[in-house]
């Protein structure tokens, strides 16, 4: 879409002028812009050649994420599947010890937003993949069947992982029992919490983005936010007066949670993350 289709459609959806538009980092799924009207107001704009529908579920997510959790979001104002027009949160990128506080607290009141399943009653996306969210009684069905094996599949269709690898991940989906809760709670998951989509400003959470949400046992969120060093032990210390996290979690589940986002990341990035999968898998006997 050209800026005057662009300028066009803001218009139409929110009465503002297009003053002008300047690039923001990310954007899995689309070339990601800022958009300044005249009235003040800022916008992100998210534009994608494909038209594979990635976009329109990026809008359902957050359409979700607001309706049930409550941590900001950026409210969605178009959307269709080449184009996704939403808010623009205000940042400062200063993520100290108050930011990781703060989050604590509001992510434990989100992760006690729960559903009698697991999954969600529609099929999200994460990074731009696909993320199937067949509904499930069972937590660890789920992250099994939905996740680790869902993504190693796929992972070895493309060539980013061998046989072999998916063979030893099959291995241990079939352990999964001994190292997994099975009276895990479904609780609201924002499923991809890392730095980069964790927004503040003062001192305070200013908000979320890019979800890709499901319901979810609260610990594989916990795992991901460490996977990059986001989450610090203050976050962790908070949380944990709140909804204390079990014994276990950082000497072994942590690192089984993460396969899910590391073989994320071999399909996206390939590279070192295929090693970081092997290492996890040697660490519990695979």
């Amino acid at each position: 879409m050209d800026n005057n289709a662009l300028a066009d459609l803001i218009n139409r959806h929110t009465g503002g002028t297009l003053q002008s538009i300047s690039p923001l980092s990310g954007g899995c799924v689309g070339d990601v812009m800022r958009a300044n009207l005249d009235d003040g107001r800022q916008l992100v704009i998210k534009q994608s050649d494909t038209n594979d529908a990635s976009l329109a579920i990026e809008a359902d997510m957050l359409r979700y994420f607001k309706a049930h959790s409550p941590i900001t979001c950026p409210e969605v104002v178009y959307a269709d599947g080449s184009c996704l027009v939403m808010t623009y949160i205000t940042n400062d990128n200063r993520m100290g010890r108050s930011v990781q506080l703060d989050l604590a607290e509001q992510l434990a009141a989100q992760h006690q937003v729960t559903s009698d399943r697991f999954g969600l009653d529609f099929d999200t996306v994460i990074g731009g993949l696909p993320q199937p969210n067949t509904p499930e009684t069972n937590w660890i069905t789920f992250f099994a069947e939905h996740r680790l094996r869902h993504m190693a599949r796929h992972a070895f269709h493309e060539g980013k992982i061998p046989k072999s690898m998916v063979a030893r991940i099959d291995r241990l989906i079939d352990d999964l029992e001994r190292y997994l809760p099975t009276n895990s709670a479904a609780s609201l998951l924002h499923g991809d919490l890392w730095g980069g989509n964790i927004l503040c400003q003062s001192g305070r959470l200013a908000g979320l983005i890019d979800p890709a949400i499901y319901y979810g046992d609260r610990e594989i969120e916990l795992a991901f936010g460490t996977l990059f060093g986001d989450l610090t032990p203050e976050f962790f210390g908070r949380y944990n007066e709140i909804l204390p996290v079990s014994p276990g979690f950082f000497e072994e589940r942590r690192n089984l949670y993460n396969l899910y986002p590391l073989l994320v990341h071999v399909r996206l990035f390939g590279g070192h993350y295929v090693s970081s999968v092997d290492h996890i898998l040697a660490q519990f006997g695979q």
